[in-house]
């Protein structure tokens, strides 16, 4: 095992002592980075610079460390819902920041070989809002050549005064890409960006490429399969592609979904890993031994996963049946100052499905799609509904729970119940269809034996079960 090999290793092990235990939750706010770069102010190891403001006057940093020749510039959050690669950067300084750990040698080197520029939110007014775009809705990473936002006018000074040799463009995805047609989730996707719709391979871009392969392997023994490449047609307006134009090695880290990682915790700790196996490959100058045969073998991210896919189910519709698939996906929708989210979920695509996949399936071979009972009630206050069992109710074949016509509550909004609340619409007419709210029983020989709610299945057979929000509508 070399060196660099027993590092990655190490790391993955030693993580939680780096791990930064004040971002837990991914919707948090410019106030949370903020004090973290407050407390390292008059630490000798950083160099750290207001460098800007954004359209709603929020500051915007750059943390310098490091005094080595080879300059790496890293940015995060340039979409403001974009933050995993944001607490990744925190864990690798506290990171950097470490001692007699075992971790000496490696910190060492990149410290004294490499000078590390980060901006862990670029933008931090789309982040206050939990949102891609900034406050003027542009999006940031298709402004390098109108420079429209201060955001945009304030990654570009940088490039183009320090010059780096490497940079890291960071970013999250929809977590349903896949890793080409296959049904594994695209966890993470690499790209060194194109500068011309050639797609040519200059000796800048190179160098990408061959970083971007040393990482993959790395993350290959944790995520096997799971490693993607993002389409790499030029974008003449996007950062990445100019950035390499203008002569810095551009790396382009997504992060996208793992099954059972809603808050992206264990892809932060890919992102930590993955970050220092780079900057440790061109810290040792490792990355010059890689080809480009790696990188270009890595399949590229597809649309093949829904969160839920239900096959094979009878539907009844006009007196006919038929057999159909249900794609389900289930979006996130902020509240709170967009700190806290719930879920709303959509049938996607209906119909023949064969060639998708799930994070989660049922074969319903066998089983019919039926529109839920409707329970009614005569509730003028939301908190009212604490009274109900759900799960006699699910059981019983009910999904929906109708409210007083004069009950009022503004909005879609969720609650913690697994049912469907109507509020303001009359009871369904029919079991939902193409782009509806996915509530339905799947019954076998007349009796309900599975309820789906919001995009949620219920085994109705099983002793116990964890409940999923409901919906309010």
């Amino acid at each position: 095992m070399n060196l660099k090999t027993a590092f990655e290793n190490n790391l993955y092990t030693s993580y939680p002592l780096f791990r930064e235990t004040s971002l837990q939750n991914r919707r948090f706010k410019q106030d949370s980075v903020i004090r973290l770069i407050e407390k390292r102010k008059g630490d000798p190891a950083y160099e750290i610079k207001q460098v800007g403001e954004s359209f709603e006057a929020r500051p915007i940093h750059c943390i310098k460390t490091g005094t080595g020749p080879r300059k790496i510039l890293l940015w995060s959050q340039m979409h403001g819902d974009e933050p995993t690669a944001t607490m990744a950067i925190f864990d690798i300084l506290n990171f950097l920041e470490g001692k007699n750990d075992g971790f000496d040698e490696a910190r060492n080197l990149i410290l004294s070989e490499t000078s590390l520029y980060f901006v862990p939110m670029l933008n931090p007014d789309g982040a206050e809002r939990y949102q891609r775009r900034n406050a003027q809705n542009i999006d940031i990473n298709r402004d390098a050549l109108h420079l429209q936002a201060p955001e945009s006018r304030i990654l570009k000074e940088l490039q183009q005064t320090l010059q780096p040799e490497f940079g890291f463009n960071l970013h999250d995805k929809n977590p349903r890409y896949s890793v080409g047609n296959t049904p594994k989730l695209a966890t993470i996707s690499f790209l060194a960006t194109a500068y011309d719709h050639e797609k040519n391979v200059n000796p800048v871009r190179e160098k990408s490429i061959q970083v971007i392969t040393g990482m993959n392997r790395m993350l290959q023994n944790y995520i096997p399969n799971q490693v993607g490449k993002w389409n790499e047609d030029h974008e003449p307006r996007a950062f990445g592609d100019n950035i390499q134009k203008w002569g810095t090695s551009l790396i382009l880290i997504e992060s996208g979904g793992y099954v059972g990682d809603p808050e992206k915790q264990y892809i932060r700790k890919l992102n930590f890993m993955a970050i220092l196996s780079g900057l440790y490959s061109i810290a040792e100058n490792s990355y010059v031994n890689e080809g480009r045969e790696v990188y270009y073998a890595l399949p590229e991210n597809s649309r093949y996963i829904f969160d839920l896919l239900i096959k094979n189910v009878n539907v009844t519709q006009d007196g006919k049946t038929f057999q159909a698939d249900f794609g389900i996906d289930r979006s996130e929708v902020n509240y709170e100052n967009a700190t806290k989210f719930f879920y709303q979920s959509k049938i996607e695509d209906y119909g023949d499905l064969s060639i998708f996949f799930g994070s989660e399936e049922f074969d319903a071979t066998g089983y019919t799609l039926e529109k839920g009972k409707v329970l009614s009630v005569d509730y003028d206050n939301i908190h009212d509904l604490d009274k109900i069992d759900p799960w006699s109710l699910l059981k019983d074949g009910y999904t929906f729970i109708k409210m007083k016509p004069d009950f009022t509550l503004s909005g879609v909004s969720d609650t913690q119940l697994p049912l469907h609340i109507l509020r303001n619409r009359s009871e369904p007419a029919a079991a939902p269809t193409f782009e509806d709210i996915a509530t339905f029983t799947l019954t076998k020989n007349s009796e309900v034996k599975y309820a789906v709610v919001n995009g949620f299945i219920y085994d109705l057979a099983a002793e116990n079960t964890a409940f999923f929000n409901g919906i309010v509508e």
